[in-house]
């Protein structure tokens, strides 16, 4: 194991839950505490309001619920996830990993952002995934008069479409087809009453973009192109080869902190020359990580890939940029 995998592997995972208003996210929660896996959970709950009551509706005497209910999960409530992240990491061992449930009307971006602002947080836990319910009777209904419905489902790295038994098999692929122009790089799982496999949700390890080909091997391949809503959309390129550090890198960081605010989610897995590793970042708006993986394999085709999920995103401007970096 490599000295970056060995820190990552030391590190709390978290999973963020996240879904629109009634889509299923404490059936799901409940159901991760009541199975029998033998693991223990930390639960941290947001609730819209100055009174709570979600942390009431969260089975489980083992596990501890901890409660932020002054808003959503934002730039003003970040301290508090931060506080409460302090006070799990300066116990740990007495669970196995974290869960965070955020308010149905929140954006997780900035949940997903305390892990790379906060030195803290980032040194002692990763984000493992963020898992977004979605209801598959409404959700096109959500689409349309909703931001944070989009931004949640752009934003996901495992997507339940949940309720599945509530509409027909035609709306169903409809649904999904809708789901992928906005997000095409998701898990989807089609669930009623949000019955899925826990590894199918949690230690998913998706947030590091180091399986993101295993997960959906062809996402960046001509054409295997998606169809995309009008105002959320994926931009992909990929250069056959290395890039040049020396350009990528002052490209990559202008180019999300010109574009940030407008850069829901960014990956890619990109070669360097000469560098038997895979340099792997990923960022969210304007925040960007990235560090060096996984050796490229002997048989492996050394192509650099990179993927924008976002709004009012420039394609011709983003392909060519990433052109203008190859070594």
């Amino acid at each position: 194991m490599s000295e970056a995998a060995s820190a990552a592997a030391s590190k709390i995972p978290v999973t963020v839950l996240t879904g629109y208003l009634g889509a299923g996210k404490t059936t799901l929660l409940n159901r991760i505490l009541t199975e029998n896996h033998g693991k223990r959970y930390a639960v941290i709950v947001n609730e819209f309001g100055e009174i709570g009551i979600d942390n009431d509706l969260v089975v489980g005497a083992d596990e501890e619920v901890f409660e932020m209910n002054n808003g959503c999960v934002c730039c003003t409530v970040r301290g508090d996830l931060i506080r409460i992240m302090d006070g799990l990491v300066k116990r740990r061992g007495k669970f196995d990993a974290i869960i965070v449930e955020t308010t149905g009307l929140a954006d997780p971006a900035p949940v997903a952002q305390t892990f790379f602002v906060d030195q803290d947080v980032g040194e002692a836990a990763r984000l493992d995934a963020v898992v977004t319910v979605a209801d598959a009777k409404w959700l096109s209904d959500r689409l349309t008069d909703a931001p944070e419905a989009r931004n949640q489902i752009a934003f996901a790295d495992v997507i339940l479409l949940n309720k599945a038994d509530l509409v027909s098999a035609e709306d169903l692929d409809r649904v999904e087809a809708q789901i992928r122009g906005i997000n095409p790089l998701a898990t989807i799982h089609r669930t009623r009453n949000c019955a899925v496999p826990l590894d199918a949700v949690l230690e998913r390890n998706a947030f590091d973009l180091g399986r993101i080909l295993d997960i959906e091997p062809e996402f960046l391949e001509e054409g295997h192109h998606h169809h995309h809503d009008a105002d959320i959309q994926s931009v992909s390129a990929r250069i056959e080869g290395a890039v040049d550090p020396e350009r990528f890198m002052p490209w990559i960081s202008n180019l999300t902190q010109v574009q940030g605010p407008d850069i829901l989610r960014c990956k890619g897995i990109v070669a360097f020359p000469d560098e038997p590793k895979r340099f792997v970042f990923q960022g969210v708006h304007m925040i960007l990580d990235g560090d060096l993986q996984a050796d490229w394999r002997a048989d492996e085709p050394r192509v650099s890939r990179v993927v924008f999920i976002g709004r009012n995103l420039d394609p011709e401007a983003i392909r060519s940029g990433f052109e203008s970096c190859r070594a």
